[in-house]
């Protein structure tokens, strides 16, 4: 379930290899001396780069799609920064995969509601069910 959220799939169309992440914040801003932790996007492709290479895949040869950031308050609000977090997780995400070598092929972004995601490792195909009033799924190819 992704609401402000984000989440980054990886798949490998050759060895039929996948990961996803679901992030909650862009990055953390308390020390990091703790060990890495997948609620935070920079962390989490760290440690999605990591089974990358674990696997004996390098990056450049997973096809990436970004699902969420969606809009969840409504009307006016305040301090836009701090509630607008689905658009900097959106941003974050763009530039991680910039800075990982990858590129999105699909992604399913921003809006008001939230969305739940299926993703087939088998084919790569991801499966979006976007809730913002009226329901909507689809295929993300």
């Amino acid at each position: 379930m992704l609401g402000s959220c984000v989440s980054i799939t990886l798949w490998h169309p050759h060895r039929l290899l996948g990961g996803m992440c679901h992030y909650l914040l862009p990055a953390r801003h308390e020390g990091k001396t703790q060990a890495l932790d997948g609620r935070y996007g920079e962390e989490a492709m760290v440690l999605l780069e990591r089974a990358m290479r674990t696997a004996g895949t390098p990056p450049r040869e997973y096809q990436a799609k970004i699902f969420g950031g969606g809009r969840m308050f409504s009307g006016r609000q305040g301090n836009k920064n701090v509630l607008d977090i689905g658009t900097r997780n959106v941003e974050a995400a763009r530039r991680l995969l910039h800075q990982h070598g990858l590129t999105a092929v699909g992604e399913h972004l921003a809006g008001i509601g939230h969305r739940s995601i299926v993703f087939d490792i088998a084919s790569g195909d991801v499966w979006v069910r976007h809730m913002s009033g009226q329901v909507q799924q689809r295929r993300v190819a």
